[in-house]
């Protein structure tokens, strides 16, 4: 007989019991627990375990009294969603793109999330009568080029909810491409099995997977397995890295992480300058300082593992690229700068 499986951690004594925090820390945290949703799986309990309970993958999920402290920079909701909600879960912020955002459940709940004010259990997902609602914008919006299903984790859902939302998409003549962002390939892996990798497969338009990892610890052996069997189906994967002090926000750490990726089959996309949600600043790098890691990886690492480093403007008015700039203007002349710092006149 097969033991059961192992439960992810959701409530402060689920992580005492797991030794991931102490007892005489439970009194300072209740306040952060009743607030922010918790929920660790086994397989990042696991990384946890093996990289340290203070270490960079425990600092991403484990509860901390700093997520208390209100910086003026913080917004309820930073990227502007509510503002660009026509429907309950779309989000229209670009002409061609649109979110979908069937749940608002996760499988692990991570500590910076921009949108840890609207994610958890008690917050579900859309209804059969609100799906409809969201899938007949995107029918008649014929603007809509691409549909990223975000949320909350859409791989979360069952494989039958998922090739519901897929075959419809599919039918929809203007919507060309599918992406969905997810954390699972690296949070719970196990996930990705035989019936999500068939109902991926059934698709018939390009499906294409964000991986949201932001160390190279959470790229376990059961992880690249996942990542494999996503490859295998088609599937193309890119990146999602979000700059974390504590965590990545060092030019060694950043470039462990690329190639890890990119030996793994995942193209880095984006490197994120955190979105200050409620409770995060603590995580937050300076943009200066950003710039100067991104300089530092120029030249030292191949295109292929060359995230853009981007800013996601506040408030919703949507991305820009934030990285170092090369090109300067002396004198009347274009100068342009190498990757080992010498200037060269154009």
């Amino acid at each position: 007989m097969n033991a059961p499986a192992a439960l992810p951690l959701r409530t402060l004594q689920h992580l005492v019991d797991a030794s991931v925090i102490s007892p005489d820390s439970v009194s300072g945290l209740a306040a952060v627990s009743a607030r922010y949703a918790i929920s660790i799986s086994p397989e990042v309990l696991s990384t946890i375990k093996a990289t340290g309970t203070d270490g960079p993958v425990a600092r991403q999920y484990v509860p901390s009294v700093a997520e208390l402290v209100s910086w003026p920079e913080e917004q309820a909701d930073p990227i502007g969603d509510s503002a660009h909600s026509p429907i309950k879960g779309i989000v229209h912020r670009y002409p061609d793109r649109v979110l979908l955002m069937p749940t608002q459940v996760c499988a692990v709940y991570c500590r910076f999330c921009f949108r840890r004010e609207a994610v958890g259990p008690a917050h579900g997902g859309l209804s059969d009568a609100e799906l409809d609602a969201a899938l007949n914008y995107i029918r008649h919006t014929p603007a809509v080029w691409e549909v990223i299903l975000t949320g909350g984790d859409p791989l979360i859902l069952s494989a039958r909810r998922l090739a519901t939302i897929l075959t419809v998409l599919d039918e929809i003549p203007h919507v060309a491409t599918i992406r969905i962002h997810s954390r699972i390939p690296v949070a719970t892996p196990e996930r990705i099995d035989d019936a999500l990798i068939a109902t991926l497969n059934a698709a018939h338009k390009p499906v294409n997977v964000a991986v949201h990892c932001n160390h190279a610890a959470e790229l376990t052996p059961a992880a690249k397995t996942a990542i494999k069997r996503l490859r295998k189906a088609g599937v193309m994967l890119f990146g999602q890295t979000v700059l974390l002090r504590g965590v990545n926000d060092d030019p060694d750490t950043l470039e462990h992480l690329f190639r890890s990726m990119v030996a793994a089959g995942i193209k880095p996309y984006y490197l994120h300058q955190l979105d200050r949600a409620p409770g995060t600043g603590h995580f937050a790098v300076p943009i200066e300082r950003g710039q100067e890691i991104v300089k530092a990886l120029r030249g030292k690492l191949s295109g292929l593992a060359q995230p853009t480093y981007i800013l996601d403007i506040p408030g919703g008015a949507g991305k820009v690229p934030v990285g170092p700039n090369y090109l300067s203007n002396q004198n009347g002349a274009m100068m342009i700068e190498d990757p080992r710092g010498a200037i060269h006149r154009l």
